[in-house]
């Protein structure tokens, strides 16, 4: 009888400790964290430099679609708009990336076109504290239609339609000998901004589902859920909506910042009212509030039109016909998900595995 019982207990400890590696929110973050950024060596050490700046443009729809999923999933504000504050990084970007091609200045200009950005949502955010509803999402559908209109009125310092050509940054010596010591391979300038981007992504939900956890982030809920409960309960609604609104346009400048260095141009086209409501788009498809939703959709708004315009010319048709026929299908796609997914693809799959279980120990 003693055997079984020595055999149990390594298992027992084994499970002790797994039990303490996620017992808090914050660790269960560390480990996912760590695993993301060993899945994200794997896969761009495997991929084609085609495949790595498709997985860039992923990662910085991702990182804004955060930010935004933060804003409308969690605190209730609607906002089309977005892509003016990946402009107002993305510019932030471009003019200090001109200044200095060093791969080492990239966590500066990534910093400045996070403070940048978030310094504007401040200044959005205390005139989107006052509105509500249509009126909040047609201001912020004002910002997305002008602010790609300064680059036009600046145009001696912005490019105007033109827009601004970015250098690509060099890779420093000492991350690609690193990379090569421990990959094999060299660290292109594609492979190096992919990297960029994903790193940048990890970092971006660790520190947002942390703060979504926490007590900033249950405020938010309240105030989205009940305003009158929520203020009876001493919290300042407008602190909570301005708050939201800046961490939002901080995520979106920093994943401009990223889409710059991608793309290597920084142009009022790339910018425009589609960019804004490709975000919402990849929020809705993944799910309000969700930051794997936000991965999620922002993955399918990437692969989804490249594919079907594949399968356009495969069927015989023109490549215009072809490249017209993919953001329909994008559409398409997008109006089945709310008709027979309304939580979203995460929040539908989310719900349908708790309702078992919660019938379960309700009949129980």
């Amino acid at each position: 009888m003693s055997a079984p019982a020595l055999d149990r207990a390594p298992s027992s400890g084994m499970s002790a400790r797994v039990a303490r590696a996620v017992s808090t929110p914050v660790r269960r973050h560390v480990l996912g964290a760590l695993l993301g950024i060993v899945v994200i060596v794997l896969v761009l050490e495997s991929v084609s430099t085609f495949r790595q700046g498709q997985l860039t443009s992923v990662a910085y729809l991702a990182v804004a679609a955060a930010g935004l999923t933060v804003l409308t999933g969690l605190n209730g504000q609607l906002s089309l708009g977005h892509g003016a504050f990946m402009a107002v990084g993305a510019y932030t970007a471009a003019l200090m990336l001109r200044a200095n091609e060093s791969g080492w200045s990239l966590p500066l200009v990534l910093i400045a076109s996070t403070v940048v950005a978030g310094v504007v949502g401040i200044v959005v955010g205390v005139a989107a504290a006052r509105l509500q509803g249509p009126y909040l999402a047609g201001a912020t559908l004002a910002l997305a239609v002008a602010v790609p209109g300064l680059a036009l009125y600046f145009s001696d310092y912005l490019g105007g339609e033109q827009g601004l050509i970015v250098p690509s940054p060099d890779v420093p010596t000492v991350l690609d000998d690193i990379a090569f010591f421990v990959t094999g391979a060299d660290l292109t300038p594609t492979k190096f901004v992919a990297y960029v981007a994903w790193f940048l992504l990890v970092l971006v939900f660790f520190v947002l589902a942390n703060v979504s956890s926490s007590r900033i982030g249950r405020r938010w809920r309240a105030v989205r859920d009940d305003e009158v409960s929520a203020e009876i309960a001493g919290i300042d609604l407008g602190r909570a909506r301005i708050l939201a609104f800046v961490v939002s346009a901080a995520c979106a400048g920093a994943a401009g910042a990223i889409m710059a260095m991608a793309s290597r141009i920084a142009a009022p086209s790339g910018f425009t009212l589609v960019l804004s409501l490709t975000l919402l788009s990849a929020v809705v498809i993944g799910g309000l509030g969700s930051l794997t939703g936000a991965l999620l959709g922002a993955a399918l708004l990437t692969y989804i039109p490249p594919v079907v315009t594949n399968l356009g010319l495969d069927a015989g048709l023109s490549s215009l016909q072809a490249a017209e026929l993919a953001p329909l299908v994008t559409g398409i796609f997008t109006v089945v998900v709310i008709l027979f997914a309304p939580l979203g693809l995460v929040g539908t799959v989310r719900s349908r595995l708790v309702q078992p279980r919660t019938t379960k120990e309700g009949v129980r």
